[in-house]
C-alpha cells in the first residue's frame, strides 16, 4: 500500500509574518499548506506490515509555497520562505 492510502489530503492557507530580505518590511503573507489527516481505518486489503506502518503514522502538514512576493508596492520582489518549518505534525 502507498502512503496516500493512510491519509486524506486537503489544502489550507495560513497567515504568517515574514520579513522581506530586500526592503526589511515585515508583513502578513498567506502560505499554502497540504494537510494530511490520518484515516480512522485501513482498507480491508491491508496486511500485517501495512497495519504496523499505519499504527506509527500521524497527521501532519507540509508547506507547499517555497517563495512569496513582498507586499511593499515599491519592492514587490520574490523571496524564499525561510525561518519556517516545512513540515509540522498536528
Amino acid at each position: 500500500m502507498e502512503e496516500r492510502d493512510y491519509f486524506t489530503e486537503s489544502r489550507a492557507r495560513k497567515s504568517m509574518r515574514l520579513t522581506c530580505p530586500y526592503c526589511r518590511e515585515t508583513t502578513e503573507h498567506d502560505l499554502e499548506w497540504l494537510i494530511r489527516t490520518k484515516k480512522n481505518q485501513l482498507p480491508r486489503s491491508a496486511d500485517e506490515r501495512d497495519r504496523a506502518k499505519f499504527a506509527k503514522c500521524a497527521s501532519y502538514m507540509v508547506l507547499i509555497d517555497d517563495k512569496t512576493m513582498c507586499r511593499n508596492l515599491q519592492c514587490r520582489k520574490r523571496f524564499d520562505v525561510s525561518g519556517i518549518k516545512t513540515t509540522a505534525f498536528i
